[in-house]
């Protein structure tokens, strides 16, 4: 288990190295999981290595919920007061993600000709 949490931090690292020595907007863990993806891909047993401390971690998931619902519960005056438009906040935010995602998805297959509509969606 130390192995598999070390190489799980070393992606990290190198992740962050990657952001920050190249100036990317794309965050050093997210780096870090594609390093830790392509160490999959080429080094198989790896996986194996790493599952025991993966399926640890996210049987343990629901702890990181802890943080927003005491946060919810210190602020339920300001939720009280704004809850309306929380809700519609949430609702069009939604709402404008898939409208772009498709778009955006339509967009890319055109490029790669492939030549979908939007009825090919539905």
């Amino acid at each position: 288990m130390p192995f598999a949490f070390m190489i799980i931090l070393i992606c990290q690292l190198i992740g962050e190295i990657i952001s920050r020595t190249l100036n990317l907007s794309l965050p050093g863990p997210v780096w870090g999981m594609i390093t830790l993806l392509i160490a999959f891909h080429f080094y198989t047993p790896l996986q194996k290595k790493i599952r025991p401390l993966t399926d640890g971690i996210l049987s343990h998931l629901s702890l990181l919920f802890v943080p927003a619902g005491v946060g919810i519960i210190g602020h339920f005056n300001v939720l009280g007061e704004q809850g309306l438009g929380l809700v519609f906040a949430l609702i069009g935010s939604t709402v404008l993600t898939i409208t772009v995602t498709a778009y955006v998805f339509v967009g890319v297959a055109k490029l790669l000709n492939n030549n979908p509509s939007f009825e090919d969606l539905k």
